[in-house]
């Protein structure tokens, strides 16, 4: 078993930056996937970010490549999400998530554990 524990949300106005903390319990931290999804209200969840079991490999969605920059540090069991340049339009609850096959990281399906969500508000 795995939880997850995101923080690092809040307001902040557009062009500005933040970044997020997802700490999870265990030993295994290592051999998972690790993902980053975002829900806007009134939206479904959709995947924003992944990296790979040593942090080798990241994949984007194209509306923050640039911007976003996903990161891991396995001695302390944490993935992070430094997000600049923010905009409007990436107001959302963010989610960090666990998985552990990197072919499907895209895919909510599959990824086993989820933390609680941290809510990021960017002001225009």
């Amino acid at each position: 078993q795995v939880q997850l524990v995101e923080s690092g949300g809040g307001l902040v106005q557009a062009g500005g930056s933040l970044r997020l903390s997802c700490t999870a319990s265990g030993r295994t931290f290592s051999s998972y996937v690790m993902g980053w999804f975002r829900q806007a209200p009134g939206k479904e969840r959709e995947f924003v970010t992944a990296i790979s079991w040593s942090g080798a490999n990241t994949a984007y969605v194209d509306s923050v490549k640039g911007r976003f920059t996903i990161s891991r540090d396995n001695a302390k069991n944490t993935v992070y999400l430094q997000m600049n340049r923010l905009e409007p339009e990436d107001t959302a609850i963010y989610y960090c998530a666990a998985r552990r096959d990197w072919t499907r990281r895209i895919e909510l399906t599959g990824y086993d554990y989820w933390g609680q969500g941290t809510q990021v508000t960017v002001s225009s």
